[in-house]
């Protein structure tokens, strides 16, 4: 299973196939599920619970404590589901009483140097790319892509299939199937690209777009938006899934088009 020159301390729970290699430090009250292969110099502390199929790459810091004044000592958790891949220098901290845990989802990926904080719930499907950074308590949904140098302000949403191009500050919601860029953060069209990879048909992209046609070009404001696409559109999951996401949001959403680049 591991190379002698690694530690696994008796109390953590390691499945069978699992590959750790030398100089990685493995602490008490850790679960790793079969298939694994752990890197060398990784350090995965108390609370982590990994799936199967993962690969964590060296320098990685899996569930330390978070870093929040607020934190008591309280028992936590990190969880990561099957068939996430971990690259080099990522940090994810394990969750404190808000939520009790920190949690990545299946087949994510998450680019060297990303920082996870405390209390995050990121969804399955998820790419986020070279130095992306979490605050503390952010919600990331499904099939979501955060490219180079992404920063997102604690208490944030992202919703599911959207884009955030690099090096952009979320400092406000981010619905889902769009694309989010500028400064400060607005609106950039939907997704379609990533729907189209995923199968979306092209009326189903069309009613998105209608959607966010409504919200952010219409000169309405969001409560007069969201009353015209319930009254004039079709109930679909889609709709219904921005709806519900815009009025539940409590950071509220960011802008629309802010003009030049």
């Amino acid at each position: 299973m591991n190379q002698p020159l690694a530690y696994v301390h008796p109390g953590a729970k390691i499945a069978r196939n699992v590959v750790i290699e030398p100089f990685t430090t493995i602490h008490n009250n850790v679960e790793i599920g079969e298939g694994t292969w752990i890197g060398s110099n990784v350090t995965i502390m108390e609370g982590a619970r990994i799936g199967k199929n993962c690969k964590i790459f060296p320098g990685a810091v899996i569930s330390a404590e978070p870093q929040d004044l607020k934190f008591e000592g309280e028992i936590t958790t990190v969880e990561i589901g099957d068939n996430t891949t971990i690259r080099e220098c990522v940090t994810i901290n394990r969750g404190t009483k808000d939520r009790y845990k920190t949690v990545i989802g299946e087949n994510c990926l998450i680019q060297a140097y990303s920082h996870i904080a405390h209390d995050c719930i990121v969804g399955n499907n998820c790419i986020f790319s070279n130095s992306s950074t979490l605050a503390g308590h952010v919600t990331i949904g499904d099939y979501v892509v955060l490219a180079g140098l992404v920063a997102v302000h604690q208490f944030c949403t992202i919703g599911s299939h959207s884009f955030v191009t690099g090096g952009t500050l979320v400092r406000k919601d981010v619905p889902p199937y769009i694309k989010a860029a500028r400064e400060p953060i607005s609106y950039a069209g939907i997704n379609s690209v990533g729907l189209r990879r995923r199968g979306y048909e092209p009326e189903k992209i069309r009613e998105i777009q209608e959607i966010y046609r409504i919200l952010y070009q219409k000169n309405y404001n969001t409560s007069q938006a969201l009353e015209i696409i319930e009254a004039d559109m079709e109930a679909t999951p889609e709709r219904d899934e921005v709806l519900m996401f815009i009025r539940n949001s409590s950071r509220g959403i960011m802008r629309g088009y802010s003009g030049i680049y």
